[in-house]
């Protein structure tokens, strides 16, 4: 069973819904608001064979899309401070990798969630991403990087990066080995989630007592967790511009600051 079920089912306050079987979806009360969580789970019984151990393939990057949409078309009439959070909860090995899927047009569907998500973050829905356990590749860009505000547990099943160790050991022409030991000096390459944390994409590391079967008080933490971060998310901008502001970011994304500095001024 995932993480991102086990979690899902603890932070709902009500029944867990699915519109399709590998995209669930529940409330859950987060102080005066109530979220939407939506998550992508395994399912193993997916026609797509690419896509039945949680990977964020067709049907799941149109259902992301037409779960998010949903909240954004309801809560329009609202005003921007009583449209509800959504709470992308993620536990995924990456996109689905299949030559169907890209015939198909897989990117159109990954697509589709990325815009819903972006659609739902500039119109005032605090958008949040709860990282629970593997959050690898395309899966990751199209269901949680599009979150003002990104919490993750601190535990070591929690992998955020580009690609899998082995398949970046193959790029890169190196052992993995050799990728762990650069890891220790070159922040971005290391696959423990405390380190990547320091680039200034996270906005809070949960401690947790387990992370696999999340006890009432994990529970607790984690509501009183996104609480604050729906409330940051509403105070903060719509953009994403806060994920070079960060003190984190500040120290260790240096670099990108500098270059895009240097874009804007050349562009204005």
């Amino acid at each position: 069973m995932s993480r991102g079920l086990n979690w899902t089912r603890a932070l709902a306050d009500g029944p867990v819904d699915a519109a399709v079987p590998s995209v669930i979806t529940a409330e859950s009360r987060l102080g005066d608001d109530t979220a939407r969580l939506v998550t992508v789970v395994p399912d193993p019984g997916s026609p797509y064979h690419r896509a039945r151990k949680g990977e964020v393939g067709l049907r799941e990057g149109l259902a992301l899309a037409e779960a998010v949409t949903a909240v954004v078309a309801e809560d329009s009439p609202l005003p921007d401070d009583r449209r509800r959070p959504v709470v992308a909860v993620v536990d995924l090995p990456s996109q689905a990798y299949g030559r169907v899927e890209e015939l198909a047009g897989l990117h159109h569907a990954l697509a589709a969630a990325v815009d819903a998500y972006a659609r739902a973050r500039t119109t005032g829905h605090p958008v949040i991403t709860l990282v629970v356990g593997t959050a690898l590749s395309g899966g990751l860009l199209a269901h949680g990087l599009q979150a003002s505000q990104i919490l993750a547990l601190d535990d070591p099943g929690v992998v955020i990066h580009a690609m899998h160790k082995q398949a970046a050991a193959k790029v890169t022409l190196r052992s993995v080995a050799e990728l762990d030991e650069l890891a220790k000096r070159v922040p971005p390459l290391s696959y423990d989630v405390a380190d990547w944390a320091k680039l200034g994409l996270c906005d809070d590391l949960l401690k947790v007592d387990d992370a696999d079967d999340p006890t009432e008080r994990d529970v607790r933490r984690a509501k009183d967790a996104l609480t604050a971060a729906v409330q940051r998310a509403r105070r903060g901008p719509r953009d994403l511009s806060n994920r070079l502001t960060s003190p984190g970011a500040q120290q260790t994304r240096t670099a990108s600051r500098r270059i895009r500095e240097a874009l804007a001024a050349q562009w204005d």
